[in-house]
């Protein structure tokens, strides 16, 4: 079978799971306690007229099949009606489409964070067990993986806030000004001429979205660092000490080409769906971390969505959570037949 083959029948396996889940998310939205007339109009109106007027305009009175059919054929055409609550008359991808940015921006620097600290820890600590710096990394790790978001992300705020009392500087004017709180501009996306022809400018404004994205982005991918070292110690000590790496040591092979050819390769392994997991996590944003920094992301607006029962803003929401997770499942077993060539495809 081939990788394209291969991957054509994924595909094919994880259309059912897609349609299981908006299923899910259009029953527990459709058929819960929260009325989007009430979210509108408020709780004391909920009952009225115009309230009547609004469930009928919005669809809420047609069988309950007719707007189960609608609301797929809307998600599969990516033709999703207005938002009911938020933001009454924009499209909900169109809405989507103001949120991402930010949360995208911050996922991918939780990534960075949590790859490019997280594991190099954990193969030093597994290619040097039982000594202090052993020590210092793994007792890190199992702090940074203990402290809740929500608690670090409050300390880390306050203690930025109060930073020139504490650490003797100020943060929000450390290098370039900005707010400690507030949502990161990345606008100098939608221009990347403006880069070439104003590069100074430009690279300020990179610099003070990288730095007002900092603290969320570490808070969020501190449990992700510390998971990823835990684990990425465990598989070096397990891989350093099997019968393949003493074999390769008896034919005389330096124990830097052991490291780099044998160890790091098949240590990275059980890493990858941690890895995968994870990075869909840190993308997909986390509703509190955003809330605390006020980013203004995904989570924000799932968080929103939801409590005000908007079903097309809910809908467009979880579709894309789900292909994106399907996405990364599909793409971690990619990766493990890249990674370890013993995997074959036909015994996927």
């Amino acid at each position: 079978m081939s990788r394209w083959q291969y991957l054509l029948k994924r595909i094919l396996l994880a259309l059912p799971v897609v349609l299981f889940g908006v299923t899910v998310t259009f029953l527990i939205v459709r058929l819960g306690p929260i009325d989007p007339a009430a979210a509108i109009l408020g709780p004391e109106n909920g009952s009225g007229a115009e309230a009547e007027r609004i469930r009928r305009q919005l669809g809420l009175y047609d069988p309950l099949w007719q707007q189960y059919f609608d609301y797929l054929v809307n998600l599969v055409t990516l033709n999703m009606p207005n938002s009911w609550v938020i933001s009454p008359g924009t499209p909900a991808f169109e809405l989507i489409l103001i949120y991402l940015p930010r949360t995208m921006w911050l996922g991918f620097w939780s990534v960075l964070i949590a790859l490019f600290v997280g594991i190099p820890l954990g193969f030093y600590a597994g290619l040097n067990p039982n000594t202090s710096g052993d020590y210092i990394a793994s007792f890190g790790g199992i702090v940074w993986r203990a402290m809740p978001n929500f608690w670090l992300a409050v300390i880390l705020v306050s203690l930025l806030a109060q930073s020139k009392d504490l650490l003797g500087f100020e943060w929000s004017k450390l290098l370039v000004e900005t707010n400690i709180v507030t949502p990161p501009s990345i606008a100098f996306f939608n221009n990347p001429v403006e880069f070439i022809t104003n590069p100074g400018e430009t690279f300020t404004e990179l610099l003070k979205a990288i730095k007002q994205v900092a603290p969320a982005a570490l808070v969020l991918g501190s449990s992700s660092m510390g998971n990823e070292m835990r684990i990425g110690r465990t598989a070096v000590l397990e891989t350093i000490n099997s019968n393949y790496v003493e074999t390769a040591r008896a034919k005389g092979l330096s124990e830097r080409s052991i490291v780099w050819k044998h160890v790091f390769r098949n240590a990275l392994i059980p890493l990858i769906p941690i890895i995968t997991s994870e990075a869909f996590i840190l993308i997909s944003g986390s509703v509190l971390v955003e809330l605390v920094f006020a980013i203004n992301g995904m989570g924000y607006l799932f968080l929103q969505a939801s409590v005000q029962g908007d079903l097309p803003l809910v809908g467009a929401l979880m579709y894309i959570s789900i292909v994106l997770l399907v996405s990364v499942n599909i793409l971690q077993d990619v990766l493990y037949t890249v990674v370890d060539p013993r995997v074959g495809l036909e015994q996927n």
